[in-house]
């Protein structure tokens, strides 16, 4: 670690950006496979326990970090210099080489995302172990964060080794917070939302969340105490709440249509990361 702080900032800086970057484009794939790898999971255990037939069972999809991407239309593999973070989508002009089908510009987002919110991360912190941690905590809520805005889900995958990581973290090195409050914090993350949930489901009949809200909360809470809970959920809050009624105004989102809240957790808690406390100090004024 003492040999990246001794970096020239140009260089450490520039490695930051090209390795964000390639994160980025892997966090895309993630985004893509890991909701269709769970479905697909969850179908064979269903057969399974029904005892069906596997014979026409789905085909199983690519795993996250094996199988070579491709056109979903034409279906022709990606060459390595067609899949360069941000600068191939930009040489190809948002097109398949071969077909001509129209590349989301959403890829690049997210690897500009990755790069931006990383460099952020790094300046904040530094080339420390709560950096290089914060760079691990950035990445998975991008990830977590893309998946629940396409499928309203927060997948235990990723929320689950958060909560383990981030008390290891503090039991370790105390490297955000006290392990008490990391503990505390991990407890009253998750026990917060799932009372909020239960009692909005017995006030309207509905389900206002999902239990990976409850997970990714416990997990902010396990890096960085119980105390920056109230500001978390404040915060994610009125966000949520501000742009949900922004679209309903707008009239590009029904009344009825859910939410993913997840987003605005994940915002909120890196937020938190790099603020060095001010998000608290913001709400509570202490």
């Amino acid at each position: 670690m003492d040999s990246l702080e001794s970096l020239n900032p140009a260089v450490l800086y520039g490695g930051v950006l090209v390795l964000s970057l390639l994160v980025g484009s892997f966090l895309n794939v993630v985004i893509l496979r890991l909701p269709n790898r769970m479905m697909h999971d969850w179908k064979c255990q269903c057969r399974e326990l029904l005892g069906l037939d596997e014979g026409n069972a789905t085909e199983q999809p690519p795993g996250v970090a094996t199988g070579r991407s491709h056109c979903p239309k034409c279906n022709v593999k990606i060459a390595w210099y067609d899949n360069i973070p941000v600068i191939s989508w930009l040489m190809l002009r948002g097109q398949c080489r071969n077909c001509g089908t129209s590349i989301s510009i959403r890829y690049p987002a997210v690897e500009l995302l990755t790069a931006i919110l990383s460099l952020v991360v790094v300046v904040q912190l530094g080339p420390t172990p709560a950096g290089m941690a914060g760079l691990l905590l950035t990445w998975t809520l991008i990830a977590g964060a893309g998946i629940d805005l396409d499928h309203k889900l927060l997948p235990d995958q990723l929320t689950l080794p958060l909560v383990w990581i981030g008390l290891l973290l503090n039991l370790s090195m105390g490297l955000f917070t006290d392990l008490e409050s990391a503990v505390i914090g991990a407890v009253a993350g998750y026990l917060v939302l799932w009372l909020v949930f239960h009692l909005f489901r017995l006030a309207t009949g509905k389900e206002g969340m999902g239990y990976g809200d409850f997970k990714l909360l416990s997990a902010i809470g396990a890096w960085f105490g119980w105390q920056v809970l109230p500001s978390v959920i404040l915060l994610a809050s009125l966000v949520g709440a501000g742009i949900g009624i922004g679209l309903i105004v707008a009239k590009r989102l029904g009344r009825e249509v859910p939410i993913a809240f997840g987003p605005f957790l994940a915002a909120a808690g890196w937020l938190v990361l790099v603020s060095d406390g001010a998000i608290v100090d913001l709400f509570f004024f202490y």
